[in-house]
């Protein structure tokens, strides 16, 4: 080979070398924009995005989960931010066992983790419940941090589409959320029943949330 193809293939591979490389950068950097780092759960916009397609597609056997860990603040405040990152990191890795791949897990913010996946609900309520409980096993392991086990506890609101009628996630976040609200004292997970979704809200949330508060009116 003459010297300049020889310059010309070294050039050239060099170019798809570099080429390659600014594509796996960009590519690491967008899942990273995507993807909350401590949970490994889908940022808020990412999962929204992915339940949406995968609750429109599977209308008949799918379902969306809202958990809520219970008493986070007071883990933070007695055992430190170490800790709680324990708990979210713990809580992000079971969410999505339990979700399997055709599910897709993502954090809403804080302590707030939303799940949606496929589950067979043509077998039943009893198949669905003996899901629900799998997760609210998986959900109440104890978290191993430095001092030790730490006891968890949470509680998940679900909305079905296949019994609601309706495949929208916003809707089904609404009902989810109210199911939620209404079981966060039993410790239990609960449904979104048809009713659930005429409840008032505020931006999208349950009317009395935290964070969501009407004019002239604290939440």
């Amino acid at each position: 080979m003459d010297p300049v193809a020889r310059a010309r293939n070294l050039f050239e591979r060099a170019l798809l070398i570099t080429t390659l490389a600014v594509a796996l950068t960009l590519h690491r950097r967008l899942a990273a924009e995507r993807r909350d780092p401590l949970t490994g759960a889908q940022r808020r916009a990412a999962f929204e995005r992915r339940a949406q397609r995968l609750l429109a597609r599977h209308r008949q056997d799918s379902l969306l989960c809202l958990v809520d860990l219970d008493h986070f603040k007071g883990v933070n405040d007695t055992h430190g931010h170490a800790a709680g990152d324990a708990v979210l990191a713990a809580t992000g890795e079971r969410l999505a066992r339990w979700a399997g791949p055709r599910g897709v897990v993502g954090r809403l913010g804080g302590d707030e983790f939303a799940v949606a996946t496929r589950v067979d609900t043509r077998a039943g309520e009893e198949a669905m419940e003996q899901r629900l409980a799998q997760l609210m096993d998986a959900l109440h392991e104890p978290v191993p941090t430095k001092a030790g086990p730490l006891p968890v506890a949470a509680s998940v609101g679900t909305a079905v589409p296949d019994y609601l009628g309706i495949h929208a996630l916003p809707a089904l976040l609404r009902g989810a959320d109210v199911s939620l609200y209404r079981t966060k004292h039993s410790g239990r997970y609960g449904w979104a029943q048809i009713e659930d979704l005429e409840v008032p809200t505020v931006n999208g949330r349950r009317q009395g949330r935290l964070g969501t508060a009407l004019p002239g009116r604290a939440a």
